[in-house]
C-alpha cells in the first residue's frame, strides 16, 4: 500500500492535510474537454504531475491520452504511476493501452494503479477484462498488468511525498446506486489545490474543500445541460470570492463564454502547466 500522510484535524473536525512543501513539481493539463472532444480541438481531461525526481503521475487515463502524451515526448514506460477517479471511458479508457505497452516492453516496471478500492474489481469485471484478459497462456487478473494500491474509505494516500485527500463527489445515479467520482485534495509548497474530477454543481457539499483550496480546477460543461456535471449557468452563481480562486476545465469545444469577465481565473487551456 501507498502510504498515508499524518493526520491533522480542524477545529471542526475536518481532515486537513498538512502542508508538504515541496518545489519543482509541475501540473500539466493533457486537455482540458468533455468526453467528446475530438483533438483537433483539445484532449480528454486527463493531467500528468511531474514530480522534481522525474517521476510522473498521470491523473486519469482515458481513450485518447497516448496522443497529448506523445505531443510531449512521454511514453508509456515513462508512468510511474495512474489515479483512477472513475469509471468512464474519457478517464480509464486508455489503462488497456498503458497496460499492453508496460507489458510487453523488456525491463519495464509495472505502472502503479492508484484507486478507490471500491473502484478496482468494477474497473477490471465491467471494464479492462473483456481486453486485456486475452493472453496466451496466461489467466491474466488486474496485477499481470499494475502494482495495486487501491485506497480506503479514509481516501488518503502519498505520492513522491505529497500527500492526498481523496474526495468522493456525485457525479450521477444510475437508477440503482449513486457512482461517484473521487476528486482529490493535495498540497504542494504552501498552495492547497483542489481538483473535481466529474461533479454535478454541489455548492453545499464542496464548500468545505472549496474554502481550504488555494486553487481549484472545477469540471464545467458549457454546452448542453446533462445535469450530470456543473454547468457553467450554475457556476457563475457563486459567491465572488470562490470564483475568483476557480479554473473551469472538462467544457464542449469553442465555449462561448468569458470566464474571466465573470469572475473566474479562466478556462484551462490543453497544455496548460502549472508551476509549484
Amino acid at each position: 500500500m501507498i502510504s498515508r500522510p499524518d493526520q491533522e484535524l480542524s477545529e471542526t473536525g475536518v481532515f486537513r492535510i498538512k502542508d508538504f512543501q515541496g518545489s519543482g513539481f509541475k501540473l500539466t493539463f493533457l486537455g482540458s474537454g468533455s468526453a467528446f472532444t475530438l483533438g483537433d480541438d483539445n484532449y480528454q481531461s486527463n493531467l500528468l504531475l511531474e514530480a522534481p525526481s522525474g517521476k510522473k503521475l498521470l491523473i486519469d487515463c482515458g481513450s485518447d491520452v497516448r496522443f497529448p502524451l506523445h505531443k510531449m515526448g512521454v511514453k508509456a514506460t515513462d508512468l510511474d504511476a495512474v489515479y483512477i477517479s472513475h469509471l468512464h471511458a474519457d478517464h480509464i479508457g486508455g489503462l488497456e493501452w498503458l497496460a499492453f505497452s508496460t507489458k510487453f516492453t523488456p525491463g519495464a516496471a509495472k505502472p502503479k494503479l492508484i484507486a478507490s478500492e471500491s473502484l478496482i474489481g468494477p474497473l477490471w469485471s465491467t471494464s479492462l477484462s473483456g481486453g486485456l484478459g486475452s493472453l496466451e497462456g496466461v489467466i491474466a487478473t488486474i496485477e499481470t498488468f499494475f502494482e495495486l494500491h487501491p485506497v480506503d474509505s479514509v481516501g488518503r494516500f502519498v505520492w513522491e511525498g505529497i500527500p492526498f485527500q481523496m474526495v468522493q463527489v456525485v457525479h450521477f445515479f444510475d437508477g440503482f446506486k449513486f457512482s461517484p467520482s473521487f476528486g482529490l485534495l493535495f498540497t504542494i509548497g504552501g498552495k492547497t489545490i483542489f481538483f473535481t474530477t466529474d461533479t454535478q454543481f454541489a455548492p453545499n457539499q464542496l464548500k468545505v474543500f472549496i474554502q481550504m483550496a488555494d486553487i481549484v480546477f472545477h469540471d464545467c460543461e458549457t454546452g448542453f445541460k446533462s445535469g450530470v456535471h456543473a454547468h457553467y449557468t450554475d457556476l457563475v452563481t457563486l459567491p465572488a470570492e470562490t470564483k475568483a480562486k476557480m479554473w473551469l476545465y472538462h467544457y464542449q469545444p469553442k465555449p462561448q463564454q468569458d470566464p474571466i469577465a465573470d469572475g473566474f481565473l479562466g478556462f484551462v487551456k490543453q497544455g496548460q502547466v502549472f508551476n509549484f
